[in-house]
């Protein structure tokens, strides 16, 4: 479960964790993907969302408590999806990380629906740059 935790708390380099865990990469690759399916497997009877209105309140008034945002309607951040280098301007899909990635901003709200998906970013651009040119700022 450590090496789990480590590696998807902070995807860097497996090769890198096993490292700092004292294993080798490919057993990190594999406790990641054990983890991984068990908990997938499981999930109908661990990860439940709130369904009734009077559950999605106290959802919401827990979350805000713990995040000190008591006017927060919503969400939104950028993640990196993985992506193949394209043959033309494959450099600007190359990330912080060396990765090629699409650097996708999604919002949602507070009943944890999304609102707005933009995948039409490459993995080189900054989120704040994505967030100024977002249709849901303005």
């Amino acid at each position: 479960m450590k090496i789990c935790l480590r590696c998807l708390g902070d995807p860097g380099y497996q090769q890198g964790i096993g490292q700092e865990l004292g294993v080798s990469q490919a057993t990190v690759s594999r406790t990641v993907d054990r983890v991984a399916n068990s908990i997938a497997a499981h999930s109908n009877e661990c990860i439940k969302f709130p369904t009734a209105n009077h559950e999605l309140m106290e959802a919401k008034r827990i979350w805000q408590s713990m995040y000190k945002f008591p006017t927060a309607i919503g969400v939104i951040d950028c993640t990196h999806i993985a992506n193949l280098k394209p043959n033309r301007h494959g450099d600007e899909y190359i990330n912080r990380k060396g990765k090629p990635t699409l650097n996708v901003q999604a919002t949602c709200d507070a009943r944890e629906m999304f609102t707005s998906v933009d995948v039409s970013w490459r993995g080189s651009v900054h989120d704040s740059r994505i967030w100024r040119n977002s249709q849901t700022r303005s």
